[in-house]
């Protein structure tokens, strides 16, 4: 089941970090901005509360203007395999289920307490009717998210697991030092002894 939350007061420059996201790829006017705002709902997330459980249907697309999620799967020994991590910029979702309607293989789970903007699928559908511009961005959004998960597999089938915890660092370094670490363990597909050793290693050479 959906989790549903009340509504707190949002700050009022909520939807600052969406509209740099979307000015960083499109150009938009002033007034436009003002439209965009009006399809997204903002929501507030307390740490460790579920806005997607695996098996119901995805309603949102979910942009992060402050915090940290995090999607995963349990295995059926009831192991959990961390997916993707979520910051402020990021957005975050299970875009199977969000576009086909199917039921969501991926837990979405607040790492912080989190402040989101969500989108359903009936809303982006308008909003990019009424602003072709935008159709183009979330374009780009994809064919990003599609040559980032290629390099992960390739990082994941052919480079060592310090390897591995190098890169991230160098590309994430919020990841590393925000989330659990049993957490950035599961995502990069080692022991969380392992990744206790390989920072040690890694501390001490510096």
């Amino acid at each position: 089941m959906q989790v549903v939350l009340n509504q707190p007061a949002i700050r009022i420059n909520m939807h600052d970090l969406l509209l740099k996201s979307i000015s960083e790829k499109i150009r938009i006017a002033s007034a436009e901005e003002t439209r965009i705002k009006e399809f997204f709902i903002p929501k507030k997330v307390r740490k460790k509360q579920y806005i997607l459980n695996a098996g119901d249907v995805c309603q949102y697309i979910t942009f992060i203007e402050r915090g940290m999620l995090r999607s995963f799967t349990v295995d059926d020994d009831g192991n959990e395999h961390v997916v993707q991590f979520a910051v402020e910029g990021w957005w975050i979702s299970d875009i199977g289920s969000f576009l086909s309607g199917d039921s969501a293989l991926y837990n979405i789970e607040a790492l912080e307490d989190s402040e989101v903007l969500n989108l359903t699928k009936p809303a982006m559908d308008d909003m990019m009717d009424q602003l072709p511009p935008l159709e183009r961005y979330f374009r780009l959004l994809m064919q990003n998210n599609i040559v980032a998960l290629q390099r992960r597999v390739i990082a994941y089938m052919s480079l060592s697991a310090e390897e591995k915890y190098l890169k991230l660092m160098d590309v994430c370094p919020d990841i590393i030092s925000r989330a659990p670490q049993q957490y950035v363990a599961s995502y990069l597909g080692i022991t969380p002894e392992t990744l206790s050793r390989i920072r040690k290693q890694v501390a001490s050479r510096k």
